[in-house]
């Protein structure tokens, strides 16, 4: 369903609530929480205030651990951990303080007035209660005289209101029939179920596709009209608060730092913090030689520095007695339009290349132009690869039907460059990369690692083979041993191959200086790190087998903007260093601009579209890659209203059936007869590869358009 089609469902639905936009829907004044650790006491909110207006967006942003979502839990009282220490302030909501409130009265109020849309949505349903029954459930429980009727229509409605097609049908399944976005959307129709006053969304797109975030951001965009509601979106995707916010509020160190409204804060920062974090994002619309991430870490919250917390690493401060020793208190501009809780905000607004990672890009390093040329060889080879898993069903489990995860793919990556693999999740991209390391067995084709066919390797050839092809998975959490220390999860790779135990240690030294960690942290748990610093340890773990090809799966996905741009900078150095192949799998198409030489664009199993960066992103010729381009959020709010941004419609078709014809033609703007009955192979169009009978219509089109 489309955003047209969704406005249309939206203006029919009964009463909407007639609110008085401006009017403050939630106010938090004060608002400090504290946590006992083994440390001392962690103040993770210091005295943060901010307000949302009905029918207004507030967006607030900030590096993990900055107190965005403490602060919303605690002052809807959702915050149970044993060592809670204090929650102390006011949060006021239609004149009444909610951190005074019994709990029964909390609860009855947080259902009808308040309502929380939460990051991962498949958790937060319940597993065997079937989705309509959950959403009727609150519509119940706060309308006594409500019928199962009644209640059963208006789900319906909702469901339809959200975009979830088939809502009659819909009702009766289970979350697990849905998929993450189909998820997220019964997550925002049982949000607005009872008519919020306020709504807040906790990270709700940071785990989706593009295609699916640019729905779910026109559907809460519709739930706020349909409402009238306020709403709070906690978020750390730039792209995101540039596309949707009216107002934004920057937290650091517990505080808020900056606030303003959202065009001010993209085009004139007034906060150091704020502007070093601009600076450190890919650019969907452009790239940068090199990113400029924030050095340092976020300060330690048990030990509140008594200056600015951001000094350490801001360059405006400069060893100024001032910030190191007064706090500066939230200010508002001359305008009267924001507030900066900084010493020097005209200093920082003006200052070019203002950002504590304002660095020259390293040159080079000699003889990395020879590595990249040293072989016509490709690192990676891959020829028309399948993979194809069996459902089973019935009493003996037999196959029944297959499942094309991967339908023929061919690509090819030369020494020193990288290939970007981007879609939709399910179209096979991470199914593929570990076919690369036989993590999966290939059902046909042929890959090729340096020459070596990985499919036809005996047990001493493939481990040849992954020493020389490693893998960087998406959550280092879960690839680092949490029991090793994360000089023993390094040396692991060393240890197989029976180096002496001198030799090892010298070994991660070495890696270690590499990925930018110290010596003396190799005693450490992956448990006493930041996620950028395990994925720093992930890296360093892959480097240790000196490999020729990197294989990254999603690596940067679930790291914050200045974490991603300190990785993204890391990787690039050492492909200059060694002259390393990558496979770069993801489903953020700003970052695989900026990382990657060639770019292939995957549909449910085949690639529909491949070539240069610059070919594929500034002429697209599928459909589908200009549907995904159209989708991606722009991290300027300057001309948003008048953007061309439409968003992907349709469910990815089950790769256990797909359409006959074009896979993508179910979903396609333009589709003629001939997409169902022939399928269109990958030919050579416009100086890149395409599959599309109508690439050339794509490329007029769009010309059209911009003319």
């Amino acid at each position: 369903m489309s955003g047209g089609d969704l406005d249309g469902v939206v203006r029919t639905m009964p009463d909407v609530p007639d609110r008085e936009a401006g009017q403050p829907a939630l106010s938090v004044r004060n608002l400090v929480v504290e946590f006992t650790t083994p440390a001392g006491v962690l103040r993770a909110v210091d005295g943060m205030s901010y307000e949302v207006s009905c029918g207004e967006t507030l967006s607030v942003v900030g590096e993990s651990g900055s107190g965005k979502s403490v602060s919303v839990l605690a002052a809807l009282g959702l915050l149970h951990t044993a060592n809670l220490r204090r929650v102390s302030g006011e949060v006021m909501l239609a004149g009444v303080d909610l951190l005074t409130l019994p709990e029964a009265e909390l609860r009855r109020r947080l259902g009808r007035d308040v309502a929380m849309i939460f990051q991962d949505a498949i958790s937060a349903l319940n597993p065997v209660q079937r989705v309509g029954e959950q959403i009727a459930e609150g519509l119940r429980v706060h309308d006594r005289a409500l019928t199962a009727n009644a209640a059963r229509e208006r789900v319906v409605e909702l469901l339809e209101m959200v975009g979830v097609p088939h809502p009659r049908t819909r009702y009766d399944q289970y979350p697990h029939q849905f998929s993450g976005g189909m998820c997220q959307r019964v997550m925002i129709a049982m949000a607005i179920a009872n008519r919020p006053k306020v709504l807040i969304a906790d990270e709700p797109t940071t785990a989706l596709d593009v295609s699916v975030q640019a729905q779910i951001l026109d559907v809460l965009r519709l739930a706020r009209e349909e409402t009238g509601a306020g709403v709070v979106l906690i978020t750390h995707d730039l792209g995101v608060v540039a596309e949707t916010a009216d107002r934004v509020a920057v937290t650091y160190g517990g505080r808020i730092v900056e606030t303003g409204d959202v065009t001010s804060i993209f085009t004139r920062p007034r906060h150091p913090y704020t502007a070093a974090l601009m600076r450190s994002l890919p650019r969907f619309d452009s790239t940068a030689e090199r990113l400029l991430p924030i050095p340092g870490q976020p300060p330690d919250l048990t030990e509140i520095p008594p200056g600015c917390a951001f000094a350490p690493r801001c360059p405006t401060a400069r060893d100024r007695s001032v910030c190191l020793e007064t706090r500066p208190e939230l200010r508002a501009d001359e305008a009267g339009t924001g507030a900066s809780a900084c010493h020097f905000p005209d200093e920082a607004a003006t200052r070019p290349g203002t950002g504590a990672g304002a660095a020259e890009p390293p040159a080079a390093p000699a003889g990395a132009a020879e590595a990249v040329s040293e072989s016509a060889v490709p690192v990676l080879e891959i020829r028309d690869a399948v993979s194809r898993f069996p459902v089973r069903s019935g009493v003996l489990a037999r196959a029944t039907a297959w499942v094309h995860a991967v339908d023929g793919v061919s690509l090819r990556i030369p020494a020193g460059e990288t290939l970007g693999l981007v879609g939709e999740s399910g179209c096979g991209k991470t199914t593929l990369a570990r076919l690369v390391l036989r993590l999966v067995d290939p059902t046909g084709g042929q890959i090729l690692v340096e020459g070596d066919d990985v499919g036809r390797a005996g047990r001493a050839g493939l481990r040849r083979i992954r020493r020389r092809a490693q893998m960087v998975f998406q959550d280092p959490n879960g690839s680092l041993n949490p029991r090793l220390t994360i000089g023993d999860n390094v040396a692991e790779p060393l240890r197989l191959q029976r180096l002496p135990r001198a030799q090892r240690r010298e070994e991660v030294r070495e890696l270690f200086s590499r990925v930018g960690l110290r010596p003396e942290h190799a005693d450490r748990f992956p448990a006493e790190f930041s996620g950028g610093q395990r994925q720093r340890v992930a890296i360093a773990r892959a480097l240790a087998s000196r490999p020729r090809l990197l294989i990254l799966d999603e690596p940067v996905s679930a790291l914050d903007v200045s974490v991603q741009a300190q990785v993204l900078n890391l990787l690039a150095d050492l492909q200059r260093e060694s002259g390393m192949a990558y496979l770069f799998v993801s489903h953020d198409l700003s970052v695989v601009r900026q990382v990657a030489d060639q770019v292939a664009v995957m549909y449910l199993g085949k690639i529909v579209e491949s070539g240069s960066v610059a070919r594929v992103y500034d002429d697209p010729r599928h459909p589908y890659t200009r549907s995904l381009l159209a989708s991606v959020p722009v991290p300027d709010p300057v001309g948003r209203e008048t953007r061309s941004r439409v968003p992907l419609g349709g469910e990815v078709p089950s790769p256990v059936n797909p359409p006959s014809g074009c896979r993508f033609r179910t979903r396609c703007p333009i589709a003629a007869d001939r997409c169902s009955e022939e399928e269109p192979l990958l030919r050579a169009v416009a100086g890149g590869h395409t599959a599309c009978h109508l690439a050339d219509e794509v490329h007029d089109l769009a010309a059209q358009v911009s003319a």
